[in-house]
């Protein structure tokens, strides 16, 4: 049986691919899924409302991913960290995850940020609203990511002011930290990260900050979409200091690796792909680099489609998938951010998953696209 898309007929899978959990521990690669929130969809919210979630779905979702052997990168900006996710809630979610890793015996790493700060402010309250978000991650029991700051975007005027926050920081965390660099791809806000708007000059004093405090720098996220870039810079790097990919379009290539080195991973696409990408990083841990690629290739069209541009709304469709798997019963998401994706956009997002053999149960998977195009006026 067939169903219509808004861009031609599609006949869905019957079986899906194998999404079993369990397996051998991951050994060659870290790899960290970016998780996103299950918001309430009975919340009686409106916009600029705080944001409302459904924890037991949530944390039901990590449990998901770690039982493929995943760790969780929780409250990052799959989670809409900046986009309808508030600190407060933010706050409760590394808690709660944090909480929940330890019962499960599963890895977590969280972000810490400035999103506290709703008015422009200077260095010294930038540096402060750090500390807090790090206390608060290092508390839980979470390792801290500090990710980019709009607010240190904003503050800032050099260079200079980038080192001194990052070196305050560095000083203060009990271990190592994953630095995220956030390109503007993913939030304009973030243009001019690290002091220039020149990318060779903002990895220069990316650099610098690792450089000075190796033994406080775990690794390093690199979120530029730009292979090139990430590959000149994990070269750099010194020895024992992680490359973490954050890029969406080009990442079973940065896995896999060359002569020189490899990157791990930390990416929003995982959070869909978690249980294939689970298997494929096991088929790299043998030494199958075939196979590795055999299975994870196939899965960039995708990818490509979901962080497609304006990249910053991949989430509406990494949350419709997560709906038509079978891991939450509704398509509602904070910040009313499931009206940011077209139904053509997530029909087509539908058919590759599909092809992919994404969905647990197909069947389910098609009933629930049938329906959203019945409600949207695109399945005529």
């Amino acid at each position: 049986m067939t169903i219509r898309l808004p861009h031609g007929t599609y006949e869905p899978r019957a079986t899906p691919a194998d999404l079993r959990p369990g397996g051998a521990p991951l050994t060659s690669r870290t790899v960290l899924a970016a998780a996103h929130v299950v918001a309430d969809p009975y919340a009686d919210v409106s916009p600029g409302s705080p944001a409302a979630v459904d924890w037991d779905a949530t944390l039901a979702f990590r449990r998901h991913l770690w039982s493929h052997g995943l760790g969780v990168a929780e409250a990052m900006d799959t989670a809409q960290r900046g986009m309808g996710l508030d600190w407060a809630c933010a706050a409760e979610l590394i808690r709660r995850s944090a909480a929940e890793a330890r019962a499960a015996d599963g890895r977590i790493a969280a972000g810490a940020g400035t999103d506290q700060l709703t008015a422009p402010a200077d260095l010294a309250t930038v540096r402060g609203a750090y500390e807090e978000q790090l206390a608060l991650v290092e508390d839980a029991g979470a390792q801290p990511v500090l990710m980019a700051s709009r607010a240190l975007a904003a503050a800032a005027r050099s260079s200079e002011d980038y080192l001194s926050v990052y070196t305050h920081l560095l000083r203060q965390a009990r271990g190592p930290v994953i630095l995220h660099w956030l390109g503007p791809v993913f939030d304009p806000a973030l243009e001019g990260y690290w002091g220039s708007a020149d990318p060779d000059a903002a990895t220069d004093t990316l650099l610098k900050v690792v450089a000075e405090h190796p033994d406080k720098v775990d690794g390093v996220k690199v979120s530029l979409l730009d292979a090139r870039r990430e590959v000149d810079l994990r070269r750099r790097l010194p020895e024992g200091v992680r490359c973490y990919t954050g890029d969406d379009f080009h990442y079973p290539e940065l896995i896999e690796g060359d002569g020189q080195g490899f990157s791990h991973a930390l990416l929003g696409v995982l959070d869909p792909l978690g249980p294939l990408a689970a298997r494929a990083v096991r088929a790299l841990d043998t030494g199958d680099t075939e196979g590795f690629r055999a299975l994870l290739d196939p899965t960039v069209a995708l990818s490509r489609h979901l962080f497609g541009a304006p990249t910053r709304f991949y989430k509406t469709g990494v949350v419709f998938l997560a709906w038509l798997a079978g891991h939450q019963d509704h398509f509602t998401m904070v910040g009313g951010l499931q009206s940011a994706r077209s139904a053509p956009h997530l029909a087509r997002a539908y058919e590759l998953a599909d092809r992919l053999g994404l969905f647990p149960d197909p069947a389910l998977a098609e009933s629930r696209m049938r329906s959203y195009l019945a409600v949207h006026g695109a399945g005529r």
